[in-house]
């Protein structure tokens, strides 16, 4: 007689296991959300605001965190806001979304552009616009934590939902671990966040293992000489002239320093100098970003730098007193993004099943940044991992080979915002539960 009862166990267990290796039915979840979700989107890409001054973005999103049921905290790291779901026992996951935008005339047409125009921090007009899709990161970011609400029979442990400000300018997420993020609020166990892809069709995810992201460096340059009559540049030293030969020398470090497999960008963005024809100039500003992956190959590139600068001034004769001043800023690096390889590989299968093999796609790494990075740098490690989601209609992608698609940062990207949004709702949602199964 006990055979048959073992049997009976042994079957149960298999069908639990293959009920649990279903995904959940998120889709329902979040019918009744999509009204509201759409609304929110809208009013955020409608209302954007500049790095470190978000101020109502974030009142905004306080209160959905609020009205989902977590526990919110503001005012951390500026208008930084955390919000803490407690599901008894276990594991801790850190959720972050992005708030700023970006200093970008918007010009895509949409009914619900942004019009929004204010000074910048020093002292200029400028457009706003959330042209790298922050508004799509926080629509989803609002999705998830009411989903995660409703779910939560499915799961235990702590939930954290951060929204980081100025992550623009590289300085957010430093700015909320140094106010207590992980000393005042639980201390994650891994850290998730999805970012928009201008060049992935919505619908889909991607993911990249080990670095994703690359090291970035702002390098100020001020390249000092001895100004006087542009008649008479004998009786100069110019600066103008050596800011030239340094802009094409420090192209040769990326091209004859660096090992040809090593990822390295130099670029120059900025360059200033001089006020009138005939004038030449005592000095000339540079504005350079510097990328790179390995710890060694960024050194090496701010090493030569510095180098080639005072280099090409002594070879023009400016005296050792009027050397190049070189700057790397410490507080605006931020560090190359390493997504987690074991992280990455368990959520795989998850999201396999939730949104369909094919939708799950390899991304290449890029030489952008993102501080996200940073959340996985302090001691002991935290696993972290961002994920990509597509946000370019099937038409669009198409039409990609004779019509490039424009960038992130450009005034032209126009995410469609569904079946994005729901995209990344279902992809994140997806993965907490897996992270904080019961």
């Amino acid at each position: 007689m006990p055979f048959p009862c073992v049997g009976l166990m042994l079957a149960l267990l298999v069908a639990s296991s293959m009920t649990a290796q279903q995904p959940p039915a998120l889709d329902a979840l979040l019918q009744p959300e999509a009204a509201s979700l759409d609304a929110l989107y809208k009013h955020l890409h409608a209302n954007p605001e500049l790095s470190f001054h978000e101020k109502e973005t974030a009142a905004r999103l306080s209160a959905e965190l609020t009205a989902a049921g977590f526990t919110v905290t503001t005012g951390v790291g500026g208008h930084g806001i955390v919000g803490v779901m407690t599901n008894g026992p276990g594991k801790t996951v850190l959720v972050r979304t992005d708030l700023d935008g970006l200093p970008v005339t918007e010009n895509t047409g949409a009914p619900y552009a942004s019009k929004v125009r204010t000074k910048d921090d020093q002292g200029n007009e400028v457009g706003v616009m959330h042209a790298c899709g922050h508004d799509i990161h926080m629509a989803a970011f609002i999705g998830t934590a009411r989903l995660l609400a409703k779910l939560k029979t499915q799961w235990k442990g702590t939930v954290v939902m951060i929204g980081q400000p100025a992550e623009e300018r590289g300085g957010g997420a430093s700015a909320m671990l140094k106010d207590g993020l992980f000393s005042r609020f639980p201390r994650p166990d891994y850290c998730l966040a999805l970012h928009t892809d201008a060049a992935l069709q919505t619908g889909r995810i991607g993911f990249r293992e080990g670095f994703a992201m690359a090291n970035v460096d702002s390098v100020d340059v001020t390249i000092r000489g001895v100004g006087g009559h542009g008649a008479y540049p004998n009786a100069t030293k110019d600066p103008v002239l050596i800011a030239a030969q340094f802009i094409q020398a420090i192209q040769t470090i990326v091209s004859r320093e660096v090992r040809p497999i090593d990822s390295a960008v130099i670029t120059v963005g900025s360059i200033h100098g001089g006020s009138k024809r005939n004038v030449i100039p005592d000095q000339v500003e540079l504005q350079l970003t510097v990328r790179s992956y390995s710890d060694q190959v960024r050194e090496q590139m701010l090493t030569a730098i510095r180098r080639i600068a005072v280099g090409v001034a002594r070879t023009a004769g400016v005296p050792p007193d009027r050397e190049p001043i070189v700057n790397a800023s410490a507080e605006d690096f931020t560090p190359a993004l390493y997504n987690d390889p074991a992280l990455v590989q368990r959520l795989l299968p998850v999201w396999r099943r939730q949104l369909g093999e094919q939708n799950v796609v390899a991304r290449d790494p890029e030489m952008g940044g993102e501080d996200f990075s940073l959340y996985g740098r302090v001691d002991p490690k935290i696993p972290v991992f961002q994920f990509r989601v597509g946000t370019i209609d099937a038409e669009r992608m198409n039409a990609a080979a004779t019509a490039p698609l424009p960038s992130l940062h450009s005034a032209l990207y126009r995410p469609v915002p569904h079946p994005t949004i729901e995209t990344g709702i279902k992809a994140m949602t997806a993965a907490v539960l897996e992270l904080l199964a019961k």
